[in-house]
């Protein structure tokens, strides 16, 4: 979906852009860094994500003659401010993470290198894409991860925080490794699978349910999902449903299966599928719904319920554990007459110092099992020698160090735009989502496991380490 959303920023960009350009900094370049700090919905990845949507807001940045008198009406810019908006294209450089990789707290997902006043501008519109769906497509990941292999279906249009967010979401839902989507729209908008089959409504809106499992299956016989705890599950639901497919298997047609969306699913499930066994129907699947998140899940199937496909909506797509990912868009150099300057946030708060300079991020895989061991921050002219062990150390705990041998080192950070053109072509969705779980194979389950799971190491290299702690000591 291709849209103009220049305007989506903040006024602080532009007092600050017109403030660059009345103190003549306009050929100042800068560098930022997005990154978030922690997470604390007890994970310790992130699944990257709306880097597309980030590089559509790039291409279109332009402001149009009603942006521009918008702004005049603000009464606090002048026409020379303006005439530079008029003319305004984004001709700086970005890396970015690719979508669908894991990533960790404190290691850039995007760095820009633009002019101080187009890297100031695109700040909020950045943090607001990439933000909203790398919250979105981590919380569906750990939802994959407790189905075990099961399909999770996205169903979260109806309660999700607008229609950006539903969209942007069930897209996010399927880089997690969601199957499908109940979402038309974003099935339609990037090719997806859309699903879904009938809700109460149909079954109450004929005399009685067996008529009303007729008649859908009348309309949809190769296709058959009943929805069975309109009245009761295992009294009405469920012998009806075998009634109505049986009949369908007169006709040469299988059905599909079942849907609960209530009750002890746990119980009625398991229940379900003697009873769908000893019909006949041992092929027929269970799908469940009703307020699920990834513990239901995992509580769900440590009971043995004979779920086979999970649909999940309000929890996943409003992330509800964790509102916010809490992306941040940092300075961290400036480029003057050529000579880089590093920049540093300092803080009380040791977590909110910021990492400084023009950086890199390896992912460091250990040759023999092909598992990620470490991320690795590196300044932008180093160099990993890859014959050579290497050792890292937690830039906190520095007492804390890992020689590794036979590793591979990966650069993470990959261009996007040089000079203003796009150099970077997004792959399709579903390549993406494949991408993405063969990322998240590289991952020990010890980094995934849904309760206190053990914390991934991201080091600082020993020059950017001296670096950050120079700067630390020349700004007390």
């Amino acid at each position: 979906m291709s849209r103009n959303l220049t305007m989506l920023t903040d006024l602080y960009q532009f007092t600050m852009m017109n403030g660059y350009m009345k103190h003549g900094m306009q050929k100042h370049v800068a560098v930022f860094d997005m990154f978030f700090r922690t997470l604390q919905n007890n994970s310790v990845y992130a699944i990257m994500a709306g880097l597309e949507q980030a590089i559509d807001y790039i291409k279109n940045l332009r402001f149009n003659e009603d942006d521009l008198e918008y702004l005049r009406g603000l009464g606090i810019f002048d026409e020379e401010f303006m005439e530079y908006l008029q003319h305004f294209k984004f001709t700086g450089d970005i890396y970015a993470i690719p979508e669908g990789t894991p990533v960790f707290p404190g290691e850039p997902l995007i760095r820009v290198k633009a002019p101080i006043m187009e890297a100031q501008l695109i700040e909020t519109a950045l943090l607001n894409l990439v933000n909203h769906q790398t919250l979105i497509a981590t919380k569906a990941s750990k939802v994959v991860y407790a189905a075990g292999g099961k399909g999770v279906l996205e169903f979260g249009l109806r309660r999700a925080q607008g229609p950006d967010a539903a969209i942007y979401g069930a897209r996010a839902s399927i880089i997690g490794g969601c199957v499908a989507t109940s979402n038309v729209y974003t099935g339609q908008q990037y090719g997806l699978p859309a699903k879904g089959t009938h809700a109460h409504s149909w079954v109450m809106s004929f005399p009685d349910e067996l008529t009303a499992f007729r008649a859908y299956a009348e309309v949809y016989p190769t296709s058959c999902m009943l929805l069975v705890d309109t009245y009761d599950t295992l009294k009405s639901g469920v012998p009806n449903a075998i009634t109505v497919f049986k009949e369908l298997r007169q006709k040469g047609y299988e059905p599909v299966g079942i849907r609960l969306d209530s009750g002890d699913l746990a119980y009625l499930t398991k229940k379900a599928r003697q009873m769908l066994d000893e019909a006949g129907f041992a092929n027929a699947q269970i799908f469940a719904s009703g307020d699920m998140d990834e513990q239901t899940i995992w509580d769900l199937r440590a009971q043995g319920a004979a779920i086979d496909v999970w649909g999940v909506g309000t929890k996943m797509i409003t992330s509800d554990d964790l509102p916010a990912l809490g992306g941040v868009y940092k300075l961290s150099a400036e480029i003057i007459d050529g000579e880089v300057i590093p920049k540093i946030k300092i803080s009380e708060n040791s977590i909110k110092i910021t990492n400084p300079g023009i950086k890199k991020v390896f992912r460091l895989f250990d040759n023999a099992t092909g598992k990620a061991l470490a991320d690795l921050i590196t300044l932008e002219d180093e160099v990993i020698d890859e014959s050579r062990p290497l050792t890292i150390f937690d830039p906190v705990l520095t007492w804390k160090k890992m020689t590794i041998t036979n590793y591979t080192a990966k650069e993470l950070l990959v261009p996007v735009f040089i000079n203003g053109e796009q150099v970077y072509q997004s792959p399709n969705l579903m390549e993406i989502q494949k991408y993405a779980a063969t990322q998240m194979d590289t991952l020990w389950d010890e980094y995934k496991r849904l309760n206190n799971p053990h914390v991934y190491k991201v080091d600082l290299s020993q020059k950017l380490y001296d670096l950050k702690n120079r700067l630390l000591q020349e700004h007390r």
